[in-house]
């Protein structure tokens, strides 16, 4: 599966905005982004003073919500064309999809520090959708399904367990139901625009692939 290699904190200083893509280890005194708050580059500090074009805007718009869930242009392009194809407002739905995939839900639940994190327990076949493994990141999630981690060791479930009590100060959206002594989660409802926790403005992406 195609991800992105590179160093993190250059994707937030980029976006100049704090993507937390480390999890727990996005420490304040340690953010590349607090240090050097400008784009990375030779000329990074000199970017802020270009103005920028509708649409760079817009581009910077869509970069920004590809790299907090964690997803490359063909896969985010695809959610796209799913969600002009389906009914209702064409930017929430979009948002609603990458909110729905299997690894956010992981991350979302505290279950795991980061998304690259949540993916790695996907793939490495620890969650079970409705007792069914599945080791696909991008599998979308449905209200009323349950999701449950069957760590294969004693050990990685005891992690698993410690992992979310130290993420106490992270918020679990309401559409989601947590049991946190079994490590299941059920989907209660659909994800509003208020539960993914950072500004976006969706019309901004639907304005770009409308060109």
């Amino acid at each position: 599966m195609a991800r992105y290699t590179g160093p993190s904190c250059r994707l937030c200083r980029r976006e100049g905005v704090k993507l937390f893509l480390k999890g727990a280890r996005c420490t304040t005194e340690k953010c590349a982004l607090a240090r050097r708050p400008f784009p990375p580059g030779q000329h990074g500090q000199n970017q802020k003073r270009k103005k920028t074009s509708n649409y760079g805007t817009q581009l910077r718009e869509k970069q920004k919500v590809k790299r907090i869930y964690g997803v490359l242009e063909k896969q985010f392009r695809h959610c796209f064309s799913i969600a002009e194809k389906a009914k209702g407002v064409t930017g929430l739905t979009l948002l609603q999809l990458l909110e729905r995939r299997l690894d956010n839900v992981i991350f979302r639940t505290n279950f795991a520090s980061s998304r690259s994190e949540a993916r790695e327990l996907v793939q490495h076949g620890h969650v079970y959708v409705n007792n069914k493994r599945v080791d696909i990141p991008s599998y979308t999630v449905k209200a009323g399904e349950e999701i449950s981690i069957k760590a294969k060791r004693e050990t990685m479930a005891k992690a698993i367990k410690e992992r979310r009590e130290s993420l106490t100060d992270r918020v679990i959206p309401k559409w989601l139901d947590v049991d946190k002594t079994d490590l299941k989660v059920k989907i209660a409802d659909m994800p509003k625009k208020e539960d993914i926790g950072f500004q976006i403005q969706e019309q901004l992406i639907v304005e770009l692939y409308s060109k």
